[in-house]
């Protein structure tokens, strides 16, 4: 039986272990915080930096909005969701302790700590399992957190870490249920790792579902028994999950309100390569990282030779380990594993179970005892054949260093546990199988380090820019007066989380379906199709969001599509808005149609643009292909785009589809605007190319030619009313009017918006905010006004009252508060037979 001193023991030494090792991958790869090279690609520095930047504002009591709402964001988005999916594990708290500036290495941390407190979940869980040495337990602990999956995958996506440390945590409920002890504490644990994060969770409950029936089947639970057992684990998981359902309810809603982005089909990777993936030192995208250090390996591929360890048992491991391995490449488990939707990304993020199955009967295989001489040479035997399989991999990047590391990781270990496990030699032996582990693990971590960087897109750490840019954006706020965005030349697709203010970009899993739609319709761009928006850099945009302030400033240097350099200064620009409440005079609310000039006027409700005629062709003057009788189709070349617009006019280009270049007139000086179209992933936002001036040619109506020169890059589409030219003195008309009729004060709070209205309004009242599920005005549903948020004006009142709850969350409420009824009903039943069994022996005892 071990002590409290083992059984605490292995799990420092796991967490040590892990630690040093991730560190030092890192600091070989010279990555931060250990050196210049940046760790923030994909959605690490997209998402999760800019959401941990949130969380940092909430607990400090900053931030525009709360827990419910968040007011930074898209104008106005649910913020519940995302809490529940990027920031609810309990280590996001960790960021409140450090400098805001210092918000990439708190994620650091966090991420560091999450692997730490894995590994020491798992050298927690295994004696447990069955007894066995402390040291190994710890070794092998720290080899389930230092997995492929972990390093390569979930190091920048640290929200999937919190299943790292869930699967053991619910496989020691699971044997607490099926045991029938600490029916109070299992549920919690449920609650906390659902909330921390369902995605993973979800994958770590049918694997914790998995090892309980393998150990119903070897522990000797039979009949009765073994249903209450099971009985007894549903029950956990469906309490834990009710206690968990405030969370859990508006994170699942808000998934189903989102836009739908990719749609991907899963195709199996080819067996060579994902043979490859169990080595060292190995990368691909597409394909499962299930790289597991030897320690692992090798005493479970001995498990099945190892005589010691009874037929049932070892049978009953391994058959799980092969059944689980085989999921991962047929397609209706895969979408098991996945709760029935094939992601975006990666498409093999259930690995982590499988590394945790492994871990788990390499446990029982050395729980038995040291594998005999001929198990050890038919394990090693085994990873020599998978080995041998991977050299006909032709997608996965393998090195020389992957099978040098792996043959003296596997002599290493093979050595190690060719050694007593007691006595002298107890050392040598952990020294060989730690260094093994360390060695192949650091090896991994730096060689992904630098993969990640080199395949994926990648953002700066706060730096001088990002200071610069959050110090204009605290300087011109003034909200709730108006809003000021941070910009279009983005750090991130988060800025406004990240250094402040009030925009539209926004970038998450639960990017709202009317956000996507509604700014498309005004012109708006975005990127990771249709997931992450970008500013409306819009006078018009501006006018009816409110953004009485405007952040400009240079290109993005870190970016490697942001080249030549860019010196422009930070510059904030200002202008006259309405207040964030207007009013829009009766009748039936218009409707969006194909041109994004004509809706950006009907959500305004006045006429500021001319759409003229257009006619787009080659620079040699031949005609260009038509898609459809709205769209051009263009390839790599020059075209010039002519029209009509009115003198001292501001001409705006509208091209989604194209990737390139435009500039107003045909000389080669004139400033060039970037256009980066790429449908559907990549859309282009409307941009202004330059006041047209009067000269020659100019019509009786004021009009003067205009000549626009594409530059496209690739093939593309361009719409037939791509121009659109901007009369400023009507639009200046068009705001005085709103303002005029528009809200005379505006309240804002975390979860909603109150206005007191002129005396005599009437019509219909508009919240510059986009009209996503769970706002309600006046006590009741609110309306939609070409997607943002409306109800009629008040018959008796000038006070309008909307508030926002996030779908689910009374519902999840309700569901936890049932849950935790039932929940103190345990802890009372369990106390009333604790004390009847205490009085039971007490008699039985007799007096002294």
């Amino acid at each position: 039986m071990p002590t409290l001193r083992s059984r605490t023991a292995a799990p420092a030494l796991a967490a040590l272990i892990t630690t040093a090792a991730v560190c030092a991958g890192d600091a070989v790869a010279r990555t931060f915080p250990f050196g210049p090279r940046t760790r923030s690609v994909n959605d690490l520095g997209n998402q999760f930096v800019p959401f941990h930047a949130r969380l940092w504002d909430l607990l400090h009591g900053r931030g525009d909005g709360g827990v419910l709402l968040n007011w930074s964001s898209g104008y106005g988005t649910s913020f519940l969701p995302d809490l529940g999916t990027y920031l609810t594990s309990p280590f996001a708290l960790v960021v409140g302790v450090f400098p805001r500036d210092r918000i990439d290495l708190a994620v650091y941390v966090v991420t560091v700590l999450k692997m730490a407190a894995a590994a020491a979940a798992m050298a927690w869980l295994l004696p447990v399992l069955r007894s066995g040495r402390w040291w190994v337990a710890g070794v092998l602990g720290a080899a389930y957190a230092l997995c492929g999956w972990s390093v390569i995958e979930a190091s920048y996506n640290p929200m999937w870490l919190d299943g790292l440390i869930a699967l053991p945590l619910l496989c020691l409920a699971a044997e607490w249920a099926r045991t029938g002890r600490h029916r109070v504490v299992a549920p919690l644990i449920v609650a906390v790792v659902w909330t921390a994060n369902f995605y993973t969770a979800y994958m770590a409950t049918l694997g914790a579902a998995l090892v309980l029936v393998v150990r119903l089947l070897t522990e000797g639970d039979k009949g009765r028994a073994a249903v209450r057992g099971l009985a007894r684990a549903v029950g956990t998981v469906l309490l834990g999950v009710a206690l968990a359902a405030p969370v859990l309810l508006p994170v699942y809603l808000g998934t189903k309100h989102a836009y739908p982005g990719w749609v991907r089909t899963f195709q199996p990777a080819p067996w060579p390569d994902v043979f490859a993936r169990l080595l060292p030192t190995t990368y691909s995208f597409f394909t499962p990282a299930l790289f597991l250090a030897t320690v692992a390996l090798l005493p479970a591929c001995a498990l099945v030779f190892h005589r010691r360890v009874p037929g049932r048992e070892r049978w009953a491991w391994v058959g799980l380990v092969a059944v689980v391995g085989l999921s991962l490449q047929w397609r209706p488990t895969h979408l098991l594993w996945h709760a029935f939707a094939t992601p975006n990304g990666s498409p093999y993020r259930q690995t982590f179970v499988f590394a945790g199955l492994v871990v788990m009967a390499a446990w029982i295989s050395l729980s038995y005892g040291r594998p005999g001489r001929r198990a050890l040479i038919a394990g090693c035997g085994v990873l020599a054949l998978v080995a041998a399989g991977a050299t006909f991999s032709d997608k996965v990047e393998i090195t020389n260093w992957a099978y040098l590391l792996f043959a003296a990781g596997l002599v290493a270990t093979a050595a190690g546990l060719a050694l007593p496990g007691r006595g002298r030699w107890a050392p040598v032996a952990a020294v060989l199988l730690a260094g093994a582990l360390v060695g192949q693990a650091a090896a991994t971590t730096a060689f992904a380090d630098r993969q990640r960087v080199a395949n994926l897109d990648d953002y700066a750490p706060w730096g001088e820019r990002q200071s610069v840019q959050a110090a204009a954006v605290a300087g011109a706020d003034g909200w709730p007066a108006y809003r000021t965005d941070p910009g279009g030349e983005l750090s991130t697709s988060n800025d406004p989380l990240l250094v402040g203010g009030q925009g539209a970009a926004y970038y998450s899993s639960h990017t709202p379906d009317v956000l996507t739609r509604t700014f498309a319709a005004l012109g708006a761009g975005w990127t990771s199709n249709g997931r992450a928006m970008h500013s409306l850099n819009n006078p018009v945009t501006d006018a009816i969001f409110s953004v009485g302030a405007r952040v400009y400033g240079p290109r993005d240097p870190h970016q490697r599509t942001n080249m030549p350099p860019d010196d422009r200064p930070v510059t904030v620009t200002r202008q006259e808005v309405p207040p964030l409440v207007t009013v829009r005079q009766p009748g039936s609310a218009p409707s969006f149609g194909r041109s994004p000039y004509r809706n950006q006027e009907a959500l305004l409700g006045s006429q500021v643009y001319t759409v003229p005629q257009q006619t787009l062709r080659r620079m040699s003057g031949g005609p260009v292909k038509e898609q459809d009788s709205y769209t051009y189709v263009v390839g790599h070349g020059t075209y010039r785009l002519t029209a009509l617009c009115p003198a001292g006019s501001e001409a705006f280009l509208w091209a989604p589809g194209l990737f390139g270049s435009a500039r107003l007139g045909v000389q080669p000086g004139a400033q060039e605007t970037e256009i980066r179209g790429l449908l559907p992933s990549r859309r282009a936002a409307m941009e202004s190319l330059g006041r047209v001036a009067g000269g020659d040619g100019q019509t009786a109506a004021g009009s003067v030619p205009v000549v626009i020169t594409l530059t496209s890059a690739h093939t593309g589409t361009v719409p037939h009313e791509s121009l659109g030219c901007l009369d400023r003195g009507r639009l200046a008309k068009a705001v005085t009017g709103l303002q005029r009729t528009g809200a005379t004060s505006v309240h804002v709070t975390d979860d909603g918006i109150r206005a007191e209205l002129p005396p005599g309004s009437h019509g219909t009242v508009v919240l510059a905010a986009p009209r996503i599920a769970g706002w309600s005005c006046q006590g009741h549903p609110a309306d939609s006004y070409l997607g943002l948020v409306a109800v009629p004006v008040p018959a008796h009142t000038t006070t309008v009252d909307c508030t926002f709850r996030p779908p689910g969350l009374r519902a999840g409420s309700a569901a936890a508060a049932g849950g935790l009824l039932v929940l103190i009903g345990l802890g009372v039943r369990g106390a009333l037979l604790r004390r009847r069994s205490g009085r039971r022996e007490l008699v039985l005892a007799g007096p002294d």
